[in-house]
């Protein structure tokens, strides 16, 4: 083991998103209040040079570094230049929700950052440490974003829930991986693989070390039956927190469960496949179904994001590259729709209020067409409905499961489907056939406009030319495997 020179170079993008995050608390310590908007421009700065290293670096190569605990492939560079692009539209829509509440400072941008890097960490890593460790670093900043508004009460407890059940999760995924260690003597995922390959290892152990490894990635990717923190940190956390935790982390949860059971524990997937298949279909069946009553549009999209996880698990039963990249293709789609969803809701906040109850959507069309044609556009994408990318990624995960023989869950999936679409389309219905209860009118800023009109126009035309997105996905795959 080689500790006194690594090759630092396939960490630059991390080492410089790190160095930035220090200057963006610094600058904001000593610009003050008359330079509030300085932190928002450097963060997004720091993205935009984190993007650059990245994309200089990208290769179809694998390198390792930090003796074999760090990788740098095409999957993590793809992974990151997409969680780049998410965290900056989320800043960009945030800015002036954040502003009108108090929040418009270092500390909420400190935050993002330091989530996104323990995301970057997560994408990377080849070692089971290295994996728990950019989870963690994710987590706190995540904790620590939900209860930034210390004047609200919800918050405050929405935060406290998510810690708890957040620190438990993490109880069994640790605990998952020290069985993991101790049946096979090695935390490096490339070597997992190997000597699981061999059969030399206690292979009970194995899969007793697999099932709280499996309930860990449950909690993080919010599947049933460890859901139960998502509706309410939805609803608590300030909607720019809720559309920062509804987005790029979903990217991150996608390369751990990667990184961990798909390279790392690949040659036991006749042991998970079927502890997937069970947590796909009851996280389509509760998060379709307990949506329907939701009355909060925000709860309504944390139900609507328990079941997109349940569909995304779908891919992952393939076990093959076109499932895996099925199931990339679908987070990205999820993803694009769930930040143009967000955005609209903070559109139609204003200072003091919340546009969170799905009655605020009434009358919309008559407010504002061009919000309610992206919101619709949206909301049609989310429940299947083509021409929008969301019926494509559905499809591709389909008949990835159903390649897999998973034909009992294919039907129960296009049901549930079914099932869902009711409470998507009931927006519809509010937005362009009732009577608005607010008159006021929606003004936002022309960046602003610019970007859920580029957010709508690419869920329609992602849906109708998909074959980009999809050749995208699977590249990253092939190069990564």
């Amino acid at each position: 083991m080689d500790f006194l020179s690594p090759d630092f170079a396939p960490a630059y993008p991390e080492i410089f998103l790190l160095v930035m995050v220090c200057v963006v608390m610094l600058a904001d310590l000593f610009a003050g209040e008359k330079h509030r908007y300085l932190a928002f421009f450097l963060a997004l700065f720091a993205l935009a040079g984190a993007a650059v290293l990245t994309y200089s670096t990208f290769s179809t190569e694998v390198s390792y570094t930090f003796s074999g605990m760090f990788v740098d492939d095409a999957l993590s560079d793809t992974l990151k230049l997409l969680m780049y692009l998410t965290v900056a539209t989320v800043l960009i829509y945030s800015r002036v929700y954040i502003s009108k509440r108090g929040l418009l400072r270092g500390e909420f941008f400190s935050l993002a950052l330091f989530a996104t890097l323990g995301m970057m960490v997560m994408v990377s890593a080849s070692h089971l440490l290295t994996l728990y460790l950019g989870l963690e670093l994710l987590s706190l900043a995540l904790y620590a974003m939900v209860a930034l508004q210390r004047d609200s009460s919800i918050a405050t407890e929405a935060a406290m829930k998510f810690f708890v059940l957040g620190a438990l999760a993490s109880g069994f995924l640790l605990y998952g991986m020290s069985m993991i260690y101790g049946a096979t003597g090695t935390l490096h995922t490339p070597e997992l693989t190997a000597i699981i390959r061999s059969g030399v290892m206690d292979h009970a152990v194995l899969v007793i070390g697999l099932v709280f490894v499996v309930a860990g990635i449950s909690f993080k990717m919010s599947a049933v039956p460890f859901h139960m923190w998502a509706p309410d940190v939805y609803e608590g956390a300030p909607t720019a927190v809720t559309l920062f935790i509804g987005s790029a982390p979903k990217l991150a949860a996608f390369g751990f469960v990667m990184r961990l059971l798909v390279e790392g524990l690949g040659e036991m997937a006749a042991d998970w496949q079927g502890m997937l298949a069970l947590l796909a279909v009851a996280s389509m069946a509760v998060g379709n179904i307990a949506a329907i009553a939701q009355s909060n549009i925000k709860r309504m999209l944390a139900y609507s994001t328990i079941s997109h996880m349940g569909f995304v698990l779908l891919g992952f039963l393939a076990i093959n590259e076109n499932g895996y990249s099925a199931a990339m293709f679908y987070v990205i789609a999820y993803v694009l729709m769930t930040v143009a969803a967000f955005g609209i809701i903070m559109l139609l906040s204003r200072e003091g209020f919340e546009a969170d109850a799905i009655s605020d959507f009434k009358g919309l069309n008559q407010r504002n067409s061009w919000v309610a044609l992206i919101m619709m556009v949206v909301m049609l994408s989310m429940a299947g409905i083509p021409p929008m990318i969301g019926f494509y990624a559905k499809l591709s995960v389909l008949q990835a499961a159903l390649e897999a023989g998973y034909l009992w869950l294919v039907i129960s999936a296009v049901v549930l489907s079914l099932i869902g679409a009711f409470y998507y389309l009931r927006i519809i219905k509010f937005m362009y056939f009732d009577t608005p209860e607010i008159t006021q009118p929606i003004v936002f800023k022309p960046d602003v406009r610019l970007l859920i009109s580029i957010n709508g126009l690419a869920v329609v035309m992602l849906g109708i030319f998909p074959q980009m997105l999809m050749g995208l996905s699977l590249f990253a795959i092939q190069h990564s495997m």
